[in-house]
């Protein structure tokens, strides 16, 4: 039976949770000697009788493995790719929420060039340009500084990865400050070598 798009994401999700499972599974120990140590003093000051030793059944099949286990190697990109995806979709969210009222709006898209594609910089572009956004932050003298963390990982492909990204704005304007914090649904593709953002909306409203 064919899968369709949304089963086989579900099912590559859910082996990357397995993998990661397995690998700290497989770097566990086996115990420690302090305990080991405590257990033979114990035995020296009280010995017990002594009872028959049941033999231990004999165990089949390889060894288990030692050390950890690389699961990038059985997926579809990097740990630089991932790496690099989600520190994109960190910095443009940064970017979106940093602004002034007496700053051009390309000097707003200049802090996303590189970042985005070509569509959603005209969209970017079209949305700062506004005359009512412009007129009220002039207005208003508002200037907004921004920072942002990475919350998850809401779904991935093996040139995308939507994040779900956590941006707060520190604003500034008539003469009070005040922090609001929204959560974005950042969809990052891959471009050339690098990433950049396809696509980004509330987190409640984005990509499902």
């Amino acid at each position: 039976m064919d899968l369709t798009d949304r089963q086989r994401k579900i099912l590559f999700a859910a082996l990357v949770v397995l993998l990661a499972a397995a690998g700290v599974i497989l770097t566990i120990g086996t115990g420690s000697g302090k305990h080991k140590s405590s257990a033979q003093r114990g035995e020296a000051a009280s010995p017990s009788p002594s009872v028959p030793s049941a033999t231990a059944p004999g165990t089949t099949g390889p060894p288990p493995s030692g050390g950890s286990y690389d699961i990038y190697s059985l997926l579809p990109f990097t740990q630089k790719d991932f790496s690099a995806a989600a520190d994109v979709a960190r910095r443009f969210t940064i970017a979106y929420g940093t602004y002034r009222y007496d700053e051009q709006p390309s000097a707003y898209l200049g802090r996303m060039q590189g970042m985005v594609t070509t569509d959603l910089a005209a969209q970017l572009q079209r949305d700062s340009s506004a005359p009512g956004v412009l007129d009220q932050r002039k207005q208003d003298k508002e200037v907004s500084t921004s920072d942002a963390h990475l919350d998850s990982l809401r779904d991935m492909e093996k040139d995308q990865f939507i994040f779900l990204v956590t941006g707060t704005q520190h604003i500034s304007k008539g003469g009070s400050s005040s922090d609001t914090s929204q959560q974005y649904a950042v969809t990052v593709t891959r471009s050339g070598g690098g990433w950049v953002v396809y696509a980004f909306q509330p987190a409640n409203v984005g990509d499902k």
